[in-house]
């Protein structure tokens, strides 16, 4: 499987219909589009990472299960399914992004609650400039807090089951991604001349695509 370049939905042990639904996202824009759309995974009953049989049939997700719907509908269109970990100072959430090219540039998919962490154009020349792209607006508490930037993460490297058809949370799939190769984006010494958010952009940070039962937890995601 790893050697195949375009599976078919039925290689992946998708059915008919998550085939379907995920074959017709043509483009990086429409895997986009269909990611926000699905409604946010607050894990409202404990931590998840689904697969992406589980975020279709709930229709929801978080940046990671929504990063594995994009990787895998990129896959189906013969694209490699490869992912990228944004890590955060320990007061903050990492994101992950699903990564793809266009004309020797790199472009991200990426679902968050948040309006600053989501789509990328592919104008970026290596993935430090994409990285980079998210830091300024990356904060929590008032203060910048993303750090590093893992390489390009091939999920080929697993059996679908593990993260396309799979029942159980991909804890495996997700503690790889950890411990994949990371970069840092800034020298200690640099973070004594971080300027944190103004009024007005802690403001706009107070906009999100959807609600939960409390601010607090729509506000995370």
């Amino acid at each position: 499987m790893r050697r195949r370049k375009r599976p078919t939905p039925a290689d992946l042990g998708l059915t008919a219909d998550e085939g379907r639904i995920l074959g017709a996202l043509k483009t990086p824009q429409r895997i986009q589009e269909f990611v926000v759309g699905l409604h946010a995974n607050f894990e409202h009953n404990g931590d998840t990472l689904r697969s992406v049989r589980g975020a279709l049939r709930h229709r929801e997700a978080h940046c990671l299960e929504a990063a594995f719907v994009a990787a895998c509908a990129l896959w189906l269109q013969g694209e490699p399914p490869l992912v990228m970990d944004l890590t955060a100072a320990k007061d903050d959430s990492d994101h992950v992004v699903t990564l793809f090219r266009r004309n020797g540039c790199w472009g991200a998919i990426s679902k968050s609650n948040h309006a600053w962490l989501r789509w990328r154009d592919p104008v970026y020349r290596n993935l430090r400039e994409l990285a980079m792209s998210y830091f300024h607006e990356y904060f929590n508490n008032g203060r910048k807090t993303l750090r590093t930037y893992s390489v390009a993460f091939d999920l080929r490297r697993f059996v679908p089951e593990t993260w396309i058809t799979g029942e159980e949370n991909c804890w495996d799939v997700g503690a790889a991604l950890d411990d994949a190769r990371h970069y840092r984006l800034i020298k200690p010494a640099q973070m004594r001349w971080l300027m944190p958010p103004d009024a007005t952009v802690l403001r706009a940070d107070d906009l999100v695509q959807y609600e939960s039962r409390d601010r607090k937890t729509a506000r995370k995601y």
